[in-house]
């Protein structure tokens, strides 16, 4: 079974992928394996994602095992048994961001994908089974929890739809 762990920079996905390496899983960060492939089409900058060609990295094989994790902020756009998008407040991913250096534009384009869930909704039309986590509050052990949970079919409460930031929206007017 393929697993992608996908979201918005920022949302965790590298610290729980490694903290589903830790507890003994196969996880393929995809960005490592763009660039070991040569699968880079963009120049990697301080501040935003790389840009992958996809289509070729689609036919890159990805490890034999019963279950491989891949993780990034396309990994939806693969092939995917079950696909976990990682969700995060948009006023606490502008923190992480910034905290990164990130510059404005990167920062407000990628808490404005977050509001309105595009990473989920790309997911849903290439998917058929979707989940979301929200790690706003979680450490990247029990986000890992959570995951690991879904992947067994305990997936009430993490329907895509789930995580709202409506709210928080709102009040940016």
């Amino acid at each position: 079974m393929i697993v992608a762990i996908t979201g918005t920079p920022g949302t965790g996905k590298t610290s729980v992928s490694m903290e589903l390496a830790r507890l003994g899983h196969v996880v393929v960060d995809m960005v490592a394996l763009a660039r070991q492939k040569r699968l880079i089409v963009s120049p990697v900058t301080r501040g935003a994602p790389a840009t992958i060609d996809v289509k070729k990295l689609k036919s890159v094989p990805l490890p034999k095992a019963k279950l491989v994790f891949t993780c990034s902020h396309f990994s939806h756009l693969l092939k995917a048994d079950k696909v976990i998008v990682l969700r995060c407040s948009p006023s606490v991913l502008v923190r992480r961001l910034r905290s990164r250096g990130w510059g404005n534009e990167k920062v407000t384009e990628n808490a404005e994908a977050e509001a309105i869930d595009l990473i989920t909704v790309e997911a849903i039309g290439l998917h058929r089974k979707v989940y979301e986590v929200d790690t706003t509050h979680l450490k990247p052990k029990e986000s890992a929890r959570q995951i690991l949970e879904i992947v067994k079919g305990a997936v009430k409460g993490h329907e895509p739809g789930h995580v709202d930031w409506s709210e928080e929206i709102l009040s940016w007017f």
